[in-house]
C-alpha cells in the first residue's frame, strides 16, 4: 500500500553521517511540533524538549559521556569510549535532549512516542535522525545537568540527532517473521 506516513515509517534509518550545515528554523519547529503530538498516558504531555546547536556544548555532552563509557565493563561501549574519533551524536548541527516529567503517569512511554513522532517527522521532511541513549552517561552527572537548562521536576531520558544527511542507507533488513498472532 502506498501512503506517505508508511512510507516514511519503512524509510527511515538511524542517520550517522551529517553534513555541517544547521536545520532550518521551520523544519526544526515542525519536527518538534510532531514530538509534541504524541499519545501520551491521561493527555499528560509530561515531555520537555531542548535544542542544542551549540556545538561546543555538543562536544562537551560527547567527551564526558565517553570518559564514563571508557570505564565500563561491557567491551563494545568501553571500546567505543575509548575511540577518538566517535562522537555520541555523530557530530549533528542539531540535538534535542527529551526530558521526562519524573511525577507522571507513564513518563518514559510517553517520551519515547515523542521521539518517535520526532524521527518520522524528520524522514518526512528527509532530515536525517538518530535516537541517542547513550548519552544517559552525561545525564548521570548531575553537577552538568545545569547547563541544559531543564526545567524543576524534569530529568533528561534521551537526546535526538538532527542533520541534513550525509549519508544515505539502502534498503532496510528484513523484518523478523512470526512477529504478529491473530485471535479470531
Amino acid at each position: 500500500m502506498k501512503n506517505p506516513v508508511l512510507e516514511a515509517i519503512r524509510n527511515r534509518r538511524s542517520i550517522r553521517k551529517y553534513l555541517p550545515d544547521q536545520i532550518k528554523d521551520a523544519e526544526l519547529k515542525a519536527i518538534l511540533e510532531a514530538g509534541a503530538y504524541a499519545p501520551s498516558a491521561h493527555n499528560e504531555q509530561p515531555w520537555h524538549f531542548t535544542v542544542i546547536r551549540d556545538r561546543q556544548l555538543l562536544d562537551r555532552i560527547s567527551e564526558k559521556s565517553k570518559e564514563l563509557m571508557a570505564a565500563e565493563d561491557t567491551d563494545w561501549i568501553k571500546k567505543m569510549g575509548r575511540d577518538g574519533a566517535f562522537h555520541v551524536f555523530y557530530r549533528a548541527p542539531a540535538v534535542v535532549v527529551v526530558s521526562m516529567r519524573k511525577d507522571a503517569m507513564s513518563p518514559l512511554v510517553d517520551c519515547s512516542a515523542a521521539i518517535e513522532n520526532m524521527l518520522l517527522a524528520a524522514e518526512s521532511l528527509e532530515i536525517g535522525s538518530c535516537w541517542i541513549g547513550l548519552v544517559r552517561y552525561y545525564f548521570s552527572i548531575k553537577s552538568e545537568l545545569p547547563l541544559l537548562n531543564i526545567p524543576e521536576g524534569y530529568e533528561p531520558c534521551y537526546a535526538v540527532t538532527l542533520g541534513y544527511k550525509a549519508q544515505h542507507p539502502g534498503k532496510p533488513l528484513p523484518r523478523k517473521k512470526n512477529a504478529v498472532s491473530y485471535i479470531g
